[in-house]
Parts: structure tokens; C-alpha cells; sequence
């Protein structure tokens, strides 16, 4: 069904241009992963995979094993999108780096860090005597 002008002009604009018809794997829709482009009926985005094979090392084909669902033939098409898009693809990412940095930096350490700590602190020599 298509939308109405109402709700179409409701949409928020999507940054991402639509894939070419033989890309029709990768789609982008609002309120699944953010309406960043993903692997069509999974929720694993371009950026997932961009991520695994670019700063991963993983081939396409480690990719395919890690994650059984795919098909190798996703996996490149992903891939593909990505090196199209590469520029906001990669923006996108570093945006989610600054913001879990963000986060980090104002939360307070863990119950688990505090103890570490502590037991740190508390230790006198932390080697190991020898035999």
C-alpha cells in the first residue's frame, strides 16, 4: 500500500539513497535499526558488515560462517553499498563511536571496576614468587 501525501511528508528525509534495482537486498527502514541500510529480512546493517570485513579483517566468506543466515550473496551485496556509500557509512560509525565514548565517559565505573580497583590498590606485590 502506498502512503499518503500526509504520512509521506511526515517521514523524516532518508539520507541514504535507494539501492539500484539489483541491490534490492539492502533496504532502509524508519524505526528498524535506526533506518540505516541493512540486509533485507535481517537486522544486521551495512555498517555491521563494513565493520567486521573493514577493521575485522573478515572475508566475506568468515563473515558468512559467523553469521549462517546470510548468504554470501548478501554479504556482498552489503559490501557493495558500503564502498558506494563509504563516506556516510563511515561518518555513521564514527558518530556511534563519540557517542559510546560519551557515555562512557559519564557513567561511573561498575560495582565489578570498583572491586578491581580496590584489590589493586590493596596488594601488596601483585607477581607471582617463584618456584
Amino acid at each position: 500500500m502506498e502512503p499518503t501525501a500526509i504520512q509521506a511528508m511526515n517521514q523524516p528525509a532518508n539520507p541514504y539513497p535507494e539501492p539500484a534495482a539489483d541491490r534490492v537486498r539492502i533496504v532502509s527502514t524508519p524505526g528498524t535499526c535506526g533506518g540505516r541500510p541493512r540486509i533485507a529480512g535481517h537486522r544486521i546493517t551495512v555498517e555491521d558488515v563494513a565493520i567486521w570485513h573493514e577493521r575485522m579483517a573478515m572475508s566475506p566468506d568468515e563473515i558468512v560462517s559467523t553469521h549462517p543466515s546470510l548468504t554470501l550473496w548478501e554479504v556482498h551485496a552489503a559490501l557493495a553499498y558500503y564502498f558506494e556509500n563509504r563516506e556516510r557509512i563511515d561518518a555513521d560509525i564514527r558518530e556511534g563511536e563519540q557517542l559510546v565514548e560519551e557515555i562512557k565517559a559519564k557513567a561511573s565505573p561498575s560495582l565489578l571496576q570498583e572491586k578491581l580497583l580496590q584489590r589493586k590498590a590493596n596488594a601488596e606485590d601483585d607477581t607471582v614468587p617463584p618456584r
